[in-house]
């Protein structure tokens, strides 16, 4: 067993200048070019590429400006903050994702691919500052705030999963009551039964979905709507519906014939292993897929083992409920072999990177460029061998093409295989929602075509992200709150995130808004700051419109993370990744180049040659007005958009 550690052999990416670069640019010559120029600075708030990546709609520029101790908790009336930091941190995260601890753990961050960080050296830590804050926040038992007072509407909520739960969590804040229905024993959809413990601890999953109950949401378990209750029932009880049951059931291998009794679906495994009713496998495993979830099918495999002098059908009996929970405990457990095949090549393949390398140390023998394309049958009708032939996979628009290499066949011994190449979302009962190919039709506030009042999220839209089940029911419950209140709805902004908010920021810091006199050209709609725009949620600013000089090389401090080799992970079911140390947390929010909004350096003061920007008045002053313009001193030489770091001051007054 080994431990990861800090060490980054990366190098600088940033270079001002490249090798071979002869032809120096002065900064001189653009400002004698600029000398003329009718424009002068404009404050201008953009959506960082961290934001509009998270499917969530996560403020992530706002909490880790918070972590990093640029943002402030708001004051009480005798001066001191009215909370921690990590408390105001963790409510500013949650108003987009009540899953933290959660997302923290098994979040592939898209935000750290769009970060523009890693023009620099390496992506900002988002995921691991969510997770600290997560965990402080289960650690010191924060509650989310009761809702002032009710509407008295009430809505119904089909499926306890991401998307469930986060509709459900955002409408009862808005006063509604809820009702969630759902056919398990417990809430929690696949962050439950399509996740292994091990990446999911029960007792945080369980602590994150209470918070949401506790505000008063109802749930009826183990029943099914469209089957213990019919669609019109719930249309007589309650005033609307969101529809967020899921994509739970497997898809079958795309090979005739896929109907051996050990040939099953992951959602069946994953689901068969969370309940507790599978404790062992065959000793040959082959896993068809190459997503996330497709390793932790692997891992688990992996980690279970199979039992010496199994009979032929215990393996069906696990998947099937039927297994008693003893059996593994007085048999003699061996290590699986685990064969993980894709139509992808390795580095191509869809599973986060980092859990590709964790199942390669686990003796996960991953195979890359393989199809699946038929089954090897015994006497007995039970599948003895997948065969796979080498191919060439790639996607034309949104289709998946496969070209198989002819002769190239060849088979993998398995005593059970599990396909893992998708979901699908069983209707039984809801047939009336299914668009036809399998899933449901909505708007962009997920109101489903032709059915006033009934919303959808999650994978019964598109198979997705944790992340992106938990945005759908944010927005849609914008949606049900509007059609619950008679109104239109609204059109979604182009980039649907939450973003800082100057007028709370400034209603927080008990500043008065008053109307601009004069020209208001490039500012705020409230009124509160001349020649400041906000354009978050039409405009995702790029690395090249920052001053990437002013950032030096800052190793990204990762969390530890358990490795396990091919024998210590033979029933080991413990969490492998730790949480950043408080320091270390403050210490990756400094990273964040807070793209599009002023992180205050000074630089644009200490450089102005006309003294005519200027910090704002200290009782005047919040986030996102540190400083000001006096237009009268400025000549447009564009200087302090030059040495912006962040892109915050753009040459746009005048145009």
């Amino acid at each position: 067993m080994s431990v990861t550690t800090n060490d980054d052999p990366t190098k600088l990416n940033f270079r001002r200048y490249q090798p071979g670069v002869t032809q120096v640019k002065r900064w001189q010559d653009v400002i004698f070019k600029a000398g003329a120029s009718y424009k002068c600075p404009t404050y201008t708030q953009s959506a960082p590429p961290c934001q509009g990546s998270c499917p969530s709609g996560e403020d992530i520029r706002g909490y880790l400006a918070i972590v990093r101790g640029t943002e402030k908790p708001p004051l009480g009336a005798d001066g001191k903050p009215t909370m921690p930091w990590q408390e105001y941190a963790w409510r500013r995260l949650t108003e987009a994702n009540p899953f933290p601890a959660i997302m923290g753990r098994v979040c592939p961050a898209p935000c750290e691919s769009g970060c523009n960080r890693n023009a620099v050296e390496d992506h900002v830590g988002i995921n691991s500052v969510e997770h600290f804050l997560g965990q402080y926040a289960i650690a010191n038992k924060l509650a989310f705030p009761k809702p002032g007072k009710s509407t008295g509407k009430k809505v119904a909520i089909i499926g306890g999963g991401p998307a469930g739960l986060s509709c459900a969590y955002q409408l009862a804040r808005k006063g509604h009551a809820v009702t969630i229905f759902d056919e398990h024993e417990f809430l929690g959809g696949m962050m439950r039964y399509g996740i292994p413990g091990f990446r999911t601890p029960r007792e945080v999953l369980d602590a994150e979905i209470q918070r949401i109950l506790d505000l008063g949401v109802s749930a009826r378990l183990k029943c099914r709507v469209g089957t213990d209750f019919k669609m019109e029932d719930l249309r007589k009880e309650f005033d609307a519906v969101f529809l967020g049951l899921g994509a739970q059931a497997g898809r079958a291998l795309p090979i005739p014939d896929a109907t051996a009794p050990n040939v099953v679906t992951a959602t069946a495994f994953l689901q068969a292993f969370n309940d507790g009713r599978m404790q062992y496998v065959g000793r040959r495993v082959v896993v068809v897929g190459g997503g996330d979830t497709s390793i932790d099918v692997a891992t688990v495999a992996r980690r279970l083992g199979h039992i010496e002098n199994a009979k032929p059908t215990d393996i069906e009996g696990a998947i099937a409920g039927r297994m008693a929970h003893d059996v593994a405990a007085i048999s003699a457990k061996q290590g699986a072999e685990v064969t993980l095949t894709s139509v992808f090549a390795i580095d191509k393949m869809q599973a986060n990177k980092h859990e590709i390398e964790q199942a390669l140390a686990e003796g996960i023998a991953i195979l890359g460029g393989l199809a699946p394309v038929g089954l090897v049958r015994g006497a007995d009708g039970r599948a003895m061998a997948l065969r796979v032939a080498q191919c060439e996979a790639k996607f034309i628009g949104p289709k998946l093409e496969i070209k198989i290499v002819e002769g190239s066949e060849r088979d993998i011994p398995a005593d059970l295989i599990v396909s893992a190449i998708g979901q699908a979302v069983d209707f039984s009962g809801l047939e009336e929602f299914d668009n036809g190919k399998g899933a449901v039709s909505a708007d962009k506030n997920y109101q489903i075509a032709g059915k006033p009042g009934v919303f959808a999220g999650g994978d019964l839209i598109r198979p997705h992200l944790l992340t992106s089940a938990i945005g759908h029911g944010s927005i849609a419950a914008d949606g049900l709150d509007r059609f619950l209140a008679g109104e239109e709805m609204e059109k979604r902004p182009k980039i649907d995130v939450h973003a800082f908010d100057l007028q709370r920021k400034m209603i927080e810091r008990g500043l008065e808004i008053k109307p601009i006199k004069g020209a208001t050209r490039g500012s705020d709609s409230l009124g509160g700051v001349h020649n400041f725009e906000n354009r978050s949620d039409r405009y995702v600013i790029p690395q090249d419109k920052l001053f990437l000089g002013h950032f030096s090389y800052t190793p990204r401090l990762k969390r530890k993370i358990v490795t396990l080799d091919a024998k210590a992970a033979l029933g080991n079911f413990q969490e492998r990744l730790e949480t950043l140390a408080e320091a270390d947390a403050q210490a990756e929010a400094k990273r964040c180049m807070s793209c599009g909004m002023c992180f205050e350096c000074d630089n644009c003061v200490v450089y102005c040659p006309q003294l005519a920007v200027k910090k704002v008045p200290k009782k005047e002053a919040t986030t996102g007005r540190y400083v000001y313009t006096d237009y009268a001193r400025c000549v447009g030489c564009h200087i302090c958009a030059e040495v912006c770091p962040t892109g915050y001051i753009q040459m746009g007054l005048g145009e």
